[in-house]
């Protein structure tokens, strides 16, 4: 695997925050149901037990409600929360989000700190967020390698998860990229050559 330029991602992530930033609140929200819709549609969701969400900053798709519907269907529930004597996110548990969530680092909403972390070996499906992504199952991140370390640890299958002006024809990767199982957008399910898998 060749390495990237820094300079081919940061053009990329120009190019994909300019066509995200022409969506309007209707089309993001539109956006955003019609990917809730299709990730409860997969057989993968259904039987997964243990699901890592993320909370969606402005611009990503949101999929908060499939966390309120997991907690209610019992399935257990966890988001990221940032650790700063480490720099990196670990996966906590979430059990009841008026209690449970709080501001955290970069303004996104996390688990308080009392609540549990779950080992990622534990998790059997996990929402990625992103700023682009390819067919290959390769992500852009923010830049700041969070999520690929986070992911590093993990045996389970990733979802990416987008709008369609995210997908492109080439993420440029670094040998330390995660790769996922699927992409999913408002349109399809695009499953990774090879990244296909029953969960545990």
């Amino acid at each position: 695997m060749t390495p990237q330029r820094s300079s081919d991602k940061a053009e990329l992530r120009g190019q994909i925050r300019a066509a995200l930033k022409a969506m309007s609140p209707a089309q993001h929200a539109a956006g955003s149901l019609q990917i809730r819709a299709r990730i409860a549609k997969q057989e993968c969701w259904r039987e997964a037990r243990s699901i890592l969400f993320y909370a969606s900053l402005p611009d990503e798709p949101d999929v908060w409600q499939l966390l309120l519907g997991a907690l209610a269907a019992g399935k257990t529930a966890a988001l990221p929360r940032f650790v700063r004597e480490h720099q990196k996110y670990v996966a906590c548990r979430i059990n009841d989000v008026g209690r449970d969530i709080c501001e955290g680092r970069f303004g996104i909403r996390e688990p308080r700190a009392d609540c549990a972390e779950i080992p990622l070996n534990q998790l059997d499906f996990v929402l990625v967020p992103g700023v682009a992504f390819d067919l290959d199952g390769h992500r852009l991140g923010r830049g700041k390698g969070h999520y690929d370390r986070l992911l590093a640890s993990f045996e389970g299958l990733a979802c990416g998860v987008a709008f369609d002006q995210q997908v492109v024809g080439h993420v440029p990767v670094e040998p330390h990229d995660a790769q996922l199982s699927c992409i999913l957008t408002p349109t399809r399910c695009h499953w990774v050559a090879g990244q296909r898998a029953v969960l545990k």
